[in-house]
């Protein structure tokens, strides 16, 4: 899938976003291995903690149904009801919650105002020494090592 049919797909999850503090609406597309696209938009909550961002949405539902390999996500975002005018990256929070299930030395963000105008990282650059899964193991490898 070309990256502007990615963001397209982004572009329809954020008419989904449910914003009524902030009034600033996130759609992201998250490319499976597989070719499928998940969708995710933001929702907030009154109590604020509980709401969920846009790349955390669609990762949790692709997750949900037991896929597991990644390839791209695109990601848009702006004030509710108005075209998009500027870059709307992933928080810490999401950009870690993508660790966890992607490679970060070639899973793909792309970043978008429209089709035509996007920026594109790998996970690593956006979330440089990472810490993913591996350092556990390493760690319990490094315990069980010690304990001998």
């Amino acid at each position: 899938m070309e990256d502007s049919e990615l963001v397209r797909e982004a572009i329809v999850a954020r008419e989904g976003a449910y914003v009524p503090y902030s009034h600033f609406s996130v759609g992201a597309a998250l490319l499976d291995a597989d070719g499928r696209v998940w969708h995710g938009c933001n929702i907030e909550n009154a109590a604020y903690s509980p709401g969920n961002c846009a790349e955390r949405t669609a990762i949790f539902k692709a997750v949900s149904e037991g896929v597991r390999g990644f390839v791209a996500i695109a990601v848009v975002g702006g004030a509710e009801g108005r075209p998009i005018s500027d870059w709307c990256a992933p928080c810490g929070v999401c950009r870690q919650v993508l660790r966890e299930f992607c490679d970060p030395g070639s899973f793909r963000v792309v970043l978008a105002r429209s089709p035509q105008d996007m920026r594109g990282y790998l996970l690593k650059e956006l979330l440089p020494m990472g810490f993913g899964p591996e350092d556990l193991r390493r760690a319990d490898d490094n315990g069980e090592a010690d304990a001998q």
